[in-house]
């Protein structure tokens, strides 16, 4: 199912439920549903992304975390959708209707020790996150978009000379100041905006600096993380506001940000 979302084909996920459930002595469709949404976080945390519309749920076995990535090493074909699907150049999309663009954050889950630990394993290929971040037109084209949703939030808050203000400061100024886009709260406040963007789900795991782990704790009260999802089909984005690590799970190494 995976590859085919990847490639942008369809399939009919109740009826390989139905399938399944033959298979299974006919366990209920909330059993295959959950562990399914188990499957979505050992696939996180192998680098891969997960079919949307199963949300990660992080606690699974260990033996799961093994036949997943048993399975991952054995696809050659997933292996290459993905890495195009990651490659692939973007561009902002032209219609928009920004009142359905907003969502709600994930929410940051404690991490525990426990005999069943998903983060046990590494990705036996490739870092599919890492690589997505590392797409410049992705990159831009979410900062742009976030330009144009500047423009229309404040524009509906009947501050159009502030709205006139937005700045794509990361192409006016350049990189390293520790956000992409300048904007502003109603009251006049600047609003430093840090762009992250995604096109697989609402959970995918991101990068930051550390300049911008900085900035979000030194201006904690201007600072604004805004995190594009699904962002080729339909852009969706959710926004934190101040210090990172009280939101996410911060790797002390890579600085992936993640929500389990």
């Amino acid at each position: 199912m995976l590859t085919l979302e990847l490639a942008g084909q369809s399939y009919n996920k109740t009826e390989h439920r139905r399938q399944l459930q033959r298979k299974l002595n006919n366990r209920s469709d909330a059993s295959i549903e959950f562990k399914h949404s188990n499957i979505s976080a050992a696939m996180i945390d192998l680098g891969f992304p997960y079919i949307r519309g199963y949300q990660p749920r992080s606690n699974y076995q260990a033996l799961l975390a093994d036949t997943v990535e048993a399975q991952i090493r054995s696809k050659t074909t997933l292996d290459q959708v993905a890495l195009a699907a990651v490659e692939q150049p973007a561009i902002a999309p032209r219609q928009t209707d920004f009142a359905k663009v907003k969502s709600d954050a994930p929410k940051k889950q404690l991490q525990v020790s426990e005999a069943i630990q998903p983060m046990q394993f590494k990705a036996t290929k490739r870092d599919y996150f890492e690589r997505e971040a590392r797409n410049r037109s992705l990159g831009l084209a979410g900062e742009e978009f976030v330009v144009l949703y500047e423009h229309w939030r404040l524009m509906e808050l009947g501050q159009q000379r502030l709205a006139d203000r937005v700045e794509h400061v990361s192409q006016s100024k350049g990189d390293g100041l520790g956000y992409d886009v300048l904007s502003f709260d109603s009251d006049g406040r600047e609003r430093l905006i840090e762009v992250k963007t995604t096109t697989f789900g609402r959970d995918t795991p991101f990068f930051v600096s550390r300049g911008e782990l900085a900035l979000s704790k030194g201006a904690k009260e201007q600072f604004h993380l805004y995190r594009l999802f699904e962002f080729r089909k339909t852009p969706r984005l959710f926004a934190l506001h101040g210090a990172l690590d009280q939101f996410c799970n911060l790797d002390p190494v890579t600085y992936k940000a993640s929500f389990a």
